[in-house]
């Protein structure tokens, strides 16, 4: 059983580590100075001059076909890129992606959609979770009715990521009623803002923030059904998916880089004649950060290595998911506290990450929704305690 990275996989990893320490990291303390003025860290022409820079580094369309111009890279490779970005606090990701189901798009809408997201020349978003319908996404009532060869799309969504920015959104809409949710009776829509619908910004506790998307009496062709009518629940559960094994892959890099910051601030902070870092208290929360640090690391890349190998990930993705958000609560708790007042300033990035993760334990699948998970699948019998080893 061999735990190491391969030559490519650190040599990959080394580079991206690389491209943020350079080229990301240098633009902290001014993004930290704007989000104080209440302003965007970056805006929008600056994040692409970034990613431009990347793609001249190599790093464009990480898990895009290499038909596309992009990487195609495994899950693993994947997760150790995103845990790179992770290390900065700079809302940077690297260019060259489009959402997962928009390979489930016809030539047409390939060529509308999917191929000008990959080039950076639209934006989109992904529209399943309501008012009423968050975790329990077989609730949604956002409703299509057919019109001639059109589709009438009314009601409404909520915390759409990208939705303030987004030119076009794919929403999974109700298009029959009597089939159900998971009987077929839903379907996605690659709806253009052109058409209609509009965003209302929602201020969260984080920066920036997600949207409101309101659809009312929106026309859409019926040549915007993206893939088959019927398919919407289906594109939704592999979009959000994607997510289970990335997010706890970003954690990973904001846990190293502030656990990091902590040691550095324990080995030179002094008060009552000695560094804190000498104090039993101090060490125990180092001790217990890196602990489940590594014991993120590994589900995460376990589940990684689970989607390369072809395997159903949702077990393993779950559990990396559950545990890697909730590691990097605490480990940034734990750093905010043994950095005292100044932690819980804006002058450094650690109070910005406190609010920032608490999110990471709400979004693509709650807490809650993924103990659901785990315990369903071996209560039914879906996995054996122990997984691929058992």
């Amino acid at each position: 059983m061999d735990f190491s990275l391969s030559d490519e996989e650190r040599a990959v990893r080394d580079t991206a580590r690389q491209f943020i320490t350079r080229e990301v990291m240098p633009l902290e303390q001014e993004a930290l100075r704007r989000e104080r003025a209440h302003l965007p860290g970056l805006d929008r022409s600056e994040l692409k001059e970034l990613r431009l820079k990347a793609k001249k580094f190599g790093f464009w369309g990480l898990s895009t076909p290499e038909e596309y111009g992009g990487m195609n890279l495994p899950a693993v490779l994947q997760s150790l890129i995103v845990t790179e970005t992770g290390r900065s606090f700079v809302q940077f990701t690297f260019g060259g992606e489009a959402d997962n189901i928009l390979y489930h798009a016809n030539a047409d809408q390939k060529r509308a959609y999917l191929v000008p997201t990959i080039e950076g020349e639209r934006v989109s978003c992904f529209a399943i979770t309501e008012p009423g319908a968050g975790s329990d996404a077989a609730n949604i009532r956002l409703s299509a009715r057919r019109d001639g060869d059109d589709w009438i799309l009314d009601g409404e969504k909520t915390f759409i990521t990208n939705g303030n920015d987004a030119d076009f959104a794919i929403v999974v809409a109700v298009t029959d009623k009597e089939k159900g949710v998971r009987g077929g009776g839903t379907t996605a829509f690659l709806v253009d803002r052109e058409m209609g619908w509009r965003s209302e910004f929602i201020q969260t506790m984080g920066e920036g923030g997600p949207a409101a998307l309101v659809f009312d009496n929106v026309r859409v062709p019926a040549r915007n059904i993206l893939g088959e009518l019927g398919q919407g629940f289906e594109l939704g559960m592999k979009w959000i998916g994607k997510g289970r094994y990335l997010i706890p892959s970003h954690a990973l890099g904001i846990a190293e880089r502030a656990l990091g910051m902590a040691i550095d601030y324990a080995n030179t902070r002094e008060t009552f004649g000695r560094r804190i870092g000498e104090n039993q208290a101090i060490q125990w929360m180092i001790a217990d950060s890196e602990v489940e640090l590594e014991a993120a690391r590994w589900l995460t890349l376990r589940a990684a290595w689970t989607v390369d190998q072809g395997e159903d990930p949702r077990h393993s993705s779950s559990m990396a998911k559950l545990y890697g958000a909730n590691m990097v609560n605490h480990v940034v708790d734990r750093v905010l506290q043994i950095h005292g007042g100044m932690g819980y300033t804006r002058e450094l990035p650690i109070e910005r990450w406190y609010r920032q993760v608490r999110l990471m334990r709400i979004y693509e699948g709650t807490d809650e929704m993924q103990r659901l998970i785990i315990s369903r699948d071996l209560l039914r019998g879906y996995t054996k305690i122990g997984g691929h080893l058992a």
